[in-house]
Formats: C-alpha cells, structure tokens, sequence
C-alpha cells in the first residue's frame, strides 16, 4: 500500500535564507584577491589577526548599541571550540597554504568542506542524504574542480596543502557544531561569540602586528578591514542565519558556487576572462547544487 513505503520530507530553502545565501557566498567569493593583497604585506598570521581584529571591532560597537548579552558561562567553552574551528584554525591554516599552494590545488581541497559537512551532518545531526544527494555533492566537486583547473597553474601539491584540508574541515566542523547552538542563540550573537573567541586565539599572532602595519600601504590595509568587516563579520552573520533556516548538510552544498562567483567577480572588477572550462565548471557545479536541492536531507 503506498501509505506502507517509506516518506521523503522534502526540505526546501526559503526566500530569506536564499537571500543570506547570495550574501555570503559573494562576500566570500570577493575574499580571494584581498588575501592575495594582504599576504603582500602582512604574514599569514598577522593578516588574520588583523582582520579579525577589524571584524570584532565593528561587531564590538555593534553590540554596545544592540545591548547584547554575554553568553550562557555553560556555553563558553563551545563558544571557544566553534571560534577555534571557524576562525583562528580555518583562516590561519588557508593564509599559511596561500603562500606556497596553487589555486588549482588551494581550490580543490577547500572544495572538500561540503563533503566533510556533509559527512559530519550525517554523524552527529542525525541529517540524512539520499543517494542523489550524495550524486549531486560529486558532481559540483567535479565542477569546482574544473574551475580550479582553469587557473592554469596547476596541482603544484605539497605539504602545504594539507593546511587547505585542514581548512576545510575545520570549516565543516564549525558549521556543525554551530547549528546546536542556534536554537539558543540568534545568529547575529552566535556569529559574534565565534569571531570574538577566534580573535582572542588569534592574538598568539601580536608580535610584529603594530610594524607590519606602520610600514603597509594604506590600501592594503584598507583591504585587510574590509576583509574583517564584509567576508568577516557581515558573511559568518548572514551564513549563521541560513543555518539556522537550512539543514547543514543541504547548505554546505552552495559552497560549490563560491569558484563560480569569484571567477565572475574577477572578470567584472579586473577584466579577467574566465577560460571555458571555468564556464562548463560552473555550469556543473550550479547543476549538482540544484540536484541536492531537488531531493533534499531526509
């Protein structure tokens, strides 16, 4: 009897979380060059710092204005975990990768955090996806591979690249252990806890910090604020709200788009022609997200 066979609940993304979606993957996708131009004059350690010091600045008066309650004492110390994961482990260990990895390889294994969150949803969520859905994860792999190839610079693997993996599986770990939390806490708070544990972890990196920035161009240091407060604080606000909206495994998924976008937004604000294997990447890619939202966690 068809009432006897198993239900699927399809779960779809509403129009808000949509819209955080488009926000953060363009903020983040804008993040690359920026890491590009700070690792010009900053360490890898210093430019996270600052950064971040920049986001939690602009977050601080945030706060100050909003009347912002300190966190539970109870979830401190996961406030500390998701900070070390999300913040000071991801952005430290990608800077250190950026300067001796490829983008075709950086590309490649950060590409790898959907499948970590997808992996770590299914554990430790109890979220379940389906047998295309995992077809469609492959697939914008695939895809955001062959963008990452596009760049002509090949693998170029080394030790180093273990920190993009690294990367992206703290990624996928934070992203999982925040969505617990938001049942809790809104995103806007949880977004803030996060950037301010991280920074405080981060500040191991003080030592030369004031001179790195007494002897940058200002430009350069422009761009490193910028990176703390739009693909910093504003992103990891809007991601935490379509968390808090979306399964993480179904979300994680739009992460495949962030090559996609970064090409088009290098070809608008530097006339960078994206090769034709970056379009059929993209191409592949935006079919394999579509795919995974078509048959949703169950």
């Amino acid at each position: 009897h068809p009432s006897d066979l198993p239900q699927c609940t399809v779960v779809s993304v509403d129009k808000r979380a949509l819209g955080a979606i488009a926000v953060t993957l363009t903020l983040w996708s804008s993040a690359f060059t920026g890491i590009r131009i700070g690792l010009e004059a900053f360490s890898p350690g210093n430019l996270a710092l600052l950064r971040f010091l920049s986001a939690s600045a602009a977050l601080l008066v945030f706060a100050v204005i909003r009347r912002m309650p300190l966190p539970a004492l109870r979830d401190i110390p996961s406030m500390l975990l998701i900070g070390l994961f999300g913040i000071t482990i991801y952005h430290t260990a990608l800077n250190y990768a950026e300067v001796r990895v490829s983008a075709g390889a950086a590309g490649i294994l950060i590409a790898s955090s959907p499948v970590f969150t997808a992996l770590l949803a299914t554990a430790f969520l109890g979220e379940r996806l389906r047998l295309v859905g995992w077809l469609g994860i492959a697939l914008s792999f695939g895809g955001s591979a062959l963008v990452a190839l596009s760049a002509g610079e090949g693998f170029g693997f080394e030790p180093h690249a273990m920190l993009v993996l690294l990367s992206a599986l703290s990624g996928a770990i934070y992203f999982v252990m925040l969505k617990p939390l938001l049942s809790r806490y809104s995103p806007l708070q949880l977004s803030t806890y996060a950037i301010w544990a991280g920074t405080l972890l981060l500040c191991v990196f003080f030592p030369g910090l004031p001179q790195a920035v007494n002897v940058a161009p200002v430009g350069t240091i422009l761009t490193v604020v910028y990176l703390g407060v739009f693909p910093g604080a504003i992103a990891y606000i809007t991601w935490a709200y379509a968390l808090s909206r979306t399964p993480a495994s179904l979300l994680a998924t739009y992460q495949y788009l962030i090559p996609v976008l970064a090409v088009l937004i290098a070809w608008a604000w530097r006339s960078e022609t994206p090769r034709a294997v970056a379009l059929l990447g993209g191409a592949i890619s935006l079919v394999g997200v579509i795919l995974v939202n078509k048959r949703a966690p169950t």
